[in-house]
């Protein structure tokens, strides 16, 4: 199971936060946080992720098993959106939009989001390498040479 795989070439068309965020700030227009901002996540670059599938499936023992496959470190939206602006030199807004005006009354939204890696770490040395910063980074410049070659 995955938990908020990020990298570059990921666009923002499925509600992907990151992709958005970068999007917005990369044209300076308000970047839009759901809710109050403070629920947390964990997102995890795709390299990680291989990382740990090919040594998952070199691992006989892990056959037939379900892993969470994850990040670490955990962030509020809110820090999330300040950490893009920031790294991408961005004059934009933040904007925190209710639940309500999105989605409808009664929507919910989790508050936390993060994997229990503890079975992963059993069965193989899983260590993240790409933690938020290094994930923003790595994105902010695959959608500024996007933005150079169009």
């Amino acid at each position: 199971r995955f938990f908020n795989t990020v990298g570059p070439r990921q666009t923002g068309t499925y509600g992907m936060v990151i992709p958005n965020f970068v999007s917005k700030a990369l044209m300076n227009e308000t970047i839009k946080v759901h809710g109050d901002g403070e629920q947390t996540r964990c997102f995890t670059h795709v390299k990680d992720v291989v990382g740990a599938i090919d040594n998952l499936m070199n691992t006989p023992e892990a056959e037939g098993e379900v892993f969470n496959i994850g990040g670490e470190q955990e962030i509020s939206i809110n820090d999330l959106a300040q950490r893009v602006k920031e790294l991408a030199d961005s004059d934009s807004d933040i904007e925190n939009i209710p639940y309500e005006k999105i989605y409808g009354k009664g929507f919910e939204d989790m508050r936390r989001r993060t994997p229990d890696l503890s079975k992963l770490k059993s069965y193989i040395d899983y260590e993240q390498n790409y933690y938020i910063d290094d994930i923003l980074k790595n994105v902010i410049n695959y959608f500024r040479k996007e933005r150079m070659m169009a």
